[in-house]
């Protein structure tokens, strides 16, 4: 009877003894045994014979991942796939980076660096060495915290109370291990080690906060509490920073502001002559900023003085195209910049809402339509219900976004109206911006994520706005201190309590970090829900 196999098993014969210490090392380090068995059936079972006859059977590969230790195996094996994922990933992003912003120019001549010093490489490596180190520390520190648990160690425990207390505590090893996160150090410093090391640190205040309120501490809190509050401040913060430091703000989040502020900036007409400069938008957010330090000086229409020598200010020249046709019946320079066609505040504020809020509803539509993507077997089991509210989260964001906006610009005018020239001229931008933020109260209910994103951003420029004025000086290092408490706390919340972890991504990253597998340790716990059923309303 033929064979079912492509080719006949040929009779297995012993692997050379000299080839033995490195053929144990190389299949201790890439693969488990459970993993060479499936590669086994299924790849060398189906190979020539020649291949067939050199490779090891799976019992033997089982009895040389049993002879060594086990753990500091996977945690390599680990490490050296997170570093070859990491490192591929990162060079086909470059690649695809380079020829989608290219937008059709040569490409530049960069220096060459070797492969050690790119950053690519420095910061696969860098992971890949937190992962290691990690696991490493986690399992060492638990072997310890039991070991010194037994009676033989009662004379230690004697002679060293307090070191045995720290290392015999449920948290020791959690603590212990998040030493790993100095491994981050191998990457240079830069914005990229800055903004990760703020998002731990946020995220550890997040789950701290988790905590706490699972064990009672907020228990009669007001009905309007929540994470919203967090973005007044941070709009505040940022729109400050916006017009005053704009080179410690964000970019992106400056061209999405102005790009959905279709009144308030004035645009270049159509009918206006090429060769004449006008001011772009840069340069009008520039001038407010002046018009801020000269206390904001009023508005005299060159319509109503033609002979007037100096209508402006001498730093403000540049806005003139704008300004020289404004219409006469206005009374501030700001109101003049901003609506020169249309006297009425008011009347402009309202015209934005009804113009930018079609725009952001088309761009919310696309961006969470697709989000919602991986969701499509819950749309096809209830489509009414799970398209009725994807239609009122588009709506409340589209609204959230459109009235912040417009609240921060158009504070420019009330408070122009309102507040005395000397009265907080600078000051006002961040009451503006924290006006603005208030309207985070619509997207209370599931807005966390948004608004710790934005608070990051907030982090991020206050740091560099203190930094440039001198308020304070940075610690060398200072961001890997951050990062390790960050990674510190959220460890050690894990350790108390799973479900304060939100997220179920995230606990399995956690437990995958420790060695345990890449399992949710909050499933089964009693109390628990799922992700969606407990998305937090503060």
């Amino acid at each position: 009877m033929a064979s079912a196999e492509p080719y006949p098993s040929p009779p297995s014969s012993p692997i050379p003894s000299r080839a033995d210490p490195i053929l144990r090392n190389v299949l201790r380090y890439t693969v488990s045994a459970k993993e060479y068995k499936a590669l086994h059936d299924y790849l060398i079972t189906r190979s020539p014979p020649a291949v067939r006859k050199r490779a090891p059977p799976p019992a033997h590969v089982k009895s040389i991942a049993e002879a060594g230790d086990a753990h500091n195996a996977a945690a390599i094996r680990a490490s050296l796939r997170v570093f070859i994922a990491s490192q591929t990933g990162l060079q086909i992003w470059d690649r695809i980076t380079a020829r989608l912003f290219r937008r059709g120019n040569p490409p530049k001549n960069l220096p060459k660096t070797s492969v050690f010093r790119s950053p690519n490489f420095r910061l696969s490596l860098s992971i890949s060495l937190i992962l290691l180190l990690h696991r490493i520390l986690f399992r060492f520190l638990t072997r310890l915290r039991g070991n010194l648990a037994n009676k033989d160690a009662d004379p230690f425990r004697r002679r060293n109370p307090r070191i045995a207390r720290a290392l015999t505590s449920r948290l020791a090893p959690a603590a212990g291990a998040s030493l790993a996160g100095f491994a981050l150090g191998v990457y240079p410093a830069d914005q990229l080690r800055l903004t990760i090391a703020i998002y731990f640190a946020t995220r550890a205040a997040e789950y701290a906060y988790n905590f706490l309120e699972n064990e009672g501490w907020f228990r009669n809190k007001p009905w309007w509490w929540g994470s919203w509050m967090m973005m007044p401040l941070a709009t505040g913060q940022l729109l400050h920073a916006f017009v005053f430091d704009r080179d410690c703000f964000p970019k992106a989040y400056g061209d999405f502001i102005l790009s959905y502020t279709p009144n308030y900036l004035q645009r270049r007409p159509t009918a206006y002559p090429p060769s004449l400069p006008w001011p772009q938008p840069d340069a009008i957010v520039d001038s407010l900023a002046t018009m801020s330090r000269l206390n904001w000086p009023p508005f005299i229409s060159p319509m109503l003085f033609p002979d007037n020598p100096s209508p402006l200010p001498s730093t403000l020249t540049s806005i003139s195209p704008i300004i020289s046709s404004a219409h006469p019946s206005i009374p501030h320079l700001s109101c003049a910049l901003l609506h020169p066609s249309n006297p009425s505040c008011s009347k402009t504020f309202l015209t934005y809402i009804l113009t930018a809020f079609p725009l952001l509803a088309k761009f919310f539509t696309l961006v969470f339509s697709l989000f919602s993507l991986p969701r499509y077997r819950s749309y096809l089991s209830s489509p009414f219900k799970e398209t009725n509210m994807l239609a009122k989260r588009i709506l409340r964001m589209t609204l959230f976004i459109t009235m912040a906006i417009g609240t921060s610009w158009g504070s420019i005018c009330f408070f122009a109206n309102t507040f005395p020239r000397h009265f907080l001229p600078t000051q006002r931008w961040f009451l503006g911006g924290f006006l603005g933020g208030l309207w985070a109260f619509l997207e209370r209910k599931g807005g966390r994520s948004n608004f710790l994103y934005s608070v990051r951003l907030s982090i991020d420029s206050s740091w560099k706005v203190g930094k440039k004025r001198g308020w304070w000086k940075g610690i060398k290092g200072g961001d890997l201190g951050v990062f390790v408490a960050g990674l510190m706390v959220i460890n050690m919340i894990y350790e108390r309590d799973a479900r304060a972890v939100q997220g179920g991504m995230v606990r399995k990253g956690v437990g995958f970090l420790r060695g345990e597998g890449f399992v949710d340790r909050a499933v089964g716990i009693r109390g628990d829900k799922s992700d969606r059923e407990k998305e937090r309303i503060d």
